[in-house]
């Protein structure tokens, strides 16, 4: 794993170097977006709505609609001014119980590493909080956003949850839900008695391996599959409609074709104009 970034956790005049990595790892499956005429890649272009012409980078800025149409515009070196220091610290402000923390405002972990000569202090920490039952709330800057984290052991490490602030957790008030009265829905006394009878037989201990990606699994074996049955779509060589835009070029696809069409690395391979040179030359003596 690659850190992201090497600093320290304070708490009081407490400081422990530390490493922080990413404690997720994604598994989806990225498919791009191909024209199904010649299975080219389709890229997407920066266009103005107004006049459907394409915008520059160079004349793309930053704006906030506040309101329809009307726009406050934010220079880089605005942007630069209002963010928050980029100081390497995960700054423990509080030690709170775990359980007072609602489960709607965890968002995403890393894990924390000691750094050099910062094992001692870690383990402190780690037992501490473990022996307590709390989790330090901290602050942090990751990316050049700040967030608010819990930081809690984890078996042998130290584990930095980034936590939602409260505006960004939606409102319910606009959701029509039934009351605390559920007789003005309809439920019975048997009806519940029977409903907590089934949740008592089903329940169980938690265990996360029992639980997979089934729709990835079958969508990568249904892939495989036709991979082995040689249901592979390749780029059309035929040339494309002449484009007043230059064409992006992957860089790696640039190099292949250019090793193609020289006929092949080190110059072993004859191009396909000497060849045709040749047969001419074949033709015109057997003539």
């Amino acid at each position: 794993m690659r850190a992201i970034w090497k600093g320290h956790i304070s708490f009081g005049l407490v400081n422990v170097p530390v490493a922080l990595y990413s404690a997720e790892q994604r598994a989806d499956v990225s498919f791009h977006l191909i024209d199904s005429r010649d299975f080219s890649r389709v890229r997407y272009e920066r266009v103005n709505a107004e006049t459907g012409e394409e915008v520059p980078w160079d004349q793309v800025v930053k704006g906030y609609e506040f309101d329809d149409g009307s726009y406050v515009v934010m220079q880089k070196e605005e942007l630069e001014q209002v963010a928050p220091e980029a100081a390497q610290t995960v700054e423990i402000e509080a030690f709170v119980e775990l359980d007072q923390i609602d489960p709607m405002y965890f968002d995403k972990p890393y894990y924390l590493e000691p750094g050099k000569k910062g094992a001692k202090g870690y383990a402190l920490l780690r037992e501490v909080l473990r022996a307590s039952g709390r989790v330090g709330i901290a602050r942090v800057v990751i990316r050049s956003r700040q967030y608010i984290a819990a930081m809690a052991p984890r078996d042998d490490a130290l584990v930095l949850t980034l936590l939602r602030y409260p505006q960004e957790i939606a409102s319910m008030d606009e959701l029509d839900l039934p009351g605390d009265d559920l007789t003005k829905v309809g439920v019975t006394k048997s009806e519940l008695n029977m409903a907590r009878t089934l949740v008592d037989s089903m329940s169980a201990d938690w265990n996360p391996d029992a639980y997979h990606d089934e729709y990835r699994e079958a969508l990568m074996a249904r892939i495989e599959q036709k991979i082995e049955a040689g249901e592979i779509n390749r780029v059309s060589e035929a040339k494309a409609a002449p484009s007043s835009l230059p064409p992006t070029i992957n860089l790696m696809d640039a190099l292949k074709q250019s090793v193609k069409q020289s006929g092949g690395s080190g110059g072993k391979k004859k191009s396909t104009t000497a060849k045709t040179k040749k047969k001419a030359k074949r033709r015109k003596k057997a003539g």
